[in-house]
């Protein structure tokens, strides 16, 4: 008997980036060729969870075979050999690029095996534009017993009691806010979908929407039957477009399966989502700017209270969440508040995935259960190539801090992170080794911080630009002993007197550096020059922005804040 396959082929942003399109259709043409109808081809989401930075990356399934890092002509090899013939292609398996160990499964690979996928259970294992896929691992189950055996109210007893946190960065409690939601006397409510991932360097929730639209989707629906919303949007960034395609996929299908609509399941219950893209402005992750930018408004924050779960969409109440914490959802209703929170710790349960990049040997996305050290996550990544050193860990994008390596002990979760003067932020994690310029690392997140500011507010609007000045002056071996004092003087106003968050965070890089690197900070003062050579060379290239030219002195022409006066240099 001739055993059935499942080619999976991974189709993600950087396996499509790295000729998925061309490969997948070389098997096809070769499975064509030889008649072999016991085989299936499918595409996925990225099986390696960011080893797809080595792919493109196929799974044969129901063995897990894994491939890595082929090409076309490998395809028909894999096909004539293995899949016709049964004898897989040793040659062609993921080999470790330092040790030359080959894995023959990816379940093998110590990349995989050392994570525990809650949140990315389901990415490059299923087919996320087939419905019927995410429905055989189990999909909508917990939709329908929500529907059938469950108040609203005992479904957000139930979220609280998992302790699941925010994944956008904040770590609000999850039920509370659906039970302040709930509370809210409204006959018209909403759930959001926060998928404005503007951190630079975090791709978590991309591959999240790319890989397991559904989990994300049914997340939504229960989220609307416990706060008494009709009506979602998932609010997903335009520079995303094969994960727009994906969720909008994902919702059709969904509404002809009788999981979205009127009376789903026959309950009674209505919800329906739309998709509403982001034009890519970093402050409309921030929970009133998203509103607006929905309501074709300009994404700018306001004062709270009252919050949106008060006053929200439309005025209406609103309960908005990122799309992790969506993608948890459906898997807390099925296996149990008290699985989830055993995961993590007391304070911050279930488990965090990071957006691992920098000097690391395998850059890609890493989910450990909460409380895990951050040297463990840097292990799991393979560590620093070419037997460098790590100099520190920067977690949380620009609203995070850089830590030295002997903080490399520390648990990831909010409050250690916190304590620490960093932030868990959306996912991001930058590893630096000692080559690294920290008063050039601090420079690039507060010219991001510049860039993206609205505007509104004063402390945000002329601090941020302050700042870049005063790192800029120091980083090209113009700054002064005074300057760290004006720095910290200047990060501390914006960070207590902005509007919001990215004005309240965005000091974060330049107080961890001041704190744990201040003695790179004077070296700077004291040699006229960076001692790493890393500033100079970027003095003729805003950070982020290659082939941008500067006016004299260093400092930046144009830029988002230019016409706003003392604001963004």
């Amino acid at each position: 008997m001739v055993t059935p396959h499942r080619v999976l082929v991974c189709h993600e942003t950087p396996c499509v980036a790295r000729g998925a399109v061309g490969l997948h259709a070389a098997f096809r043409r070769e499975i064509d060729r030889l008649g072999l109808d016991h085989v299936s081809l499918e595409i996925s989401g990225c099986h390696g969870h960011g080893l797809c930075s080595q792919g493109p990356s196929v799974v044969v399934e129901p063995s897990g075979f894994f491939y890595n890092g082929i090409q076309p002509p490998d395809a028909e090899v894999i096909v004539r050999e293995h899949l016709s013939g049964g004898r897989p292609v040793q040659h062609l398996f993921h080999r470790d690029p330092v040790t030359g160990r080959t894995a023959a499964r990816y379940a093998d690979v110590d990349f995989f095996r050392r994570q525990r996928r809650v949140a990315l259970r389901n990415c490059g294992r299923i087919n996320p534009e087939k419905i019927e896929h995410y429905v055989d691992r189990g999909g909508y189950g917990a939709l329908q017993l929500v529907l059938s055996t469950m108040r609203p109210e005992d479904v957000i007893e139930l979220v609280e009691d998992s302790g699941l946190r925010g994944r956008g960065g904040a770590g609000f409690p999850t039920g509370r806010k659906w039970r302040f939601a709930r509370r809210s006397s409204s006959d018209v409510k909403y759930v959001v979908c926060n998928a404005d991932e503007g951190n630079p360097g975090a791709f978590t929730d991309r591959s999240v929407l790319e890989g397991d639209p559904h989990a994300v989707v049914e997340g939504m629906i229960i989220a609307g039957y416990a706060v008494g919303a009709r009506r979602g949007y998932l609010y997903i960034r335009a520079e995303y477009p094969l994960a727009v395609r994906r969720v909008q996929k994902a919702i059709e299908d969904a509404r002809d399966k009788g999981f979205l609509g009127s009376d789903l399941l026959g309950s009674g219950f209505s919800f329906d989502l739309e998709i509403k893209e982001g034009a890519g402005a970093f402050v409309c992750g921030e929970e009133t700017a998203l509103l607006a930018s929905i309501q074709s408004r300009r994404g700018m924050p306001r004062p709270r209270p009252p919050f949106p779960t008060d006053v929200g969409l439309g005025g209406k109440p609103t309960v908005i969440n990122n799309v992790k914490t969506l993608a948890f959802v459906p898997v807390i209703v099925d296996r149990g508040p008290g699985w989830f929170s055993s995961l993590g710790t007391p304070q911050s349960a279930g488990t965090a995935v990071f957006a691992l990049t920098g000097n690391i040997r395998y850059s890609g996305l890493v989910e450990v259960p909460m409380g895990t050290p951050l040297a463990e996550i840097i292990d799991i990544g393979g560590g620093i190539p070419d037997g460098r050193k790590v100099k520190a860990v920067h977690t949380g994008g620009p609203a995070g801090g850089s830590l030295p390596a002997d903080r490399l002990d520390a648990p990831v979760d909010y409050e250690a992170l916190q304590e620490l003067g960093s932030t868990m932020g959306s996912g991001g994690m930058l590893v630096l080794d000692e080559d690294a310029c920290m008063v050039d690392v601090a420079r690039f997140f507060m010219d991001f911080a510049c860039s993206e500011s609205c505007g509104q507010c004063a402390p945000c609007r002329l601090g941020t630009g302050q700042m870049v000045r005063i790192l800029t002056r120091i980083a090209t071996g113009r700054g002064a002993r005074e300057d760290l004092v004006l720095l910290r003087e200047v990060a501390d106003t914006v960070k207590h007197a902005s509007l919001c968050g990215l004005g309240q965070t965005c000091s974060n890089p330049v107080l961890a550096t001041l704190e744990y690197f201040k003695e790179e900070y004077l070296a700077h003062i004291r040699e006229g020059k960076c001692p790493l050579g890393v500033c100079e060379v970027r003095a003729s290239v805003r950070p982020g922005e290659q082939g941008r030219e500067f006016q004299p002195g260093g400092l930046p022409a144009g830029g988002v804040g230019a016409n706003l006066k003392g604001g963004c240099p």
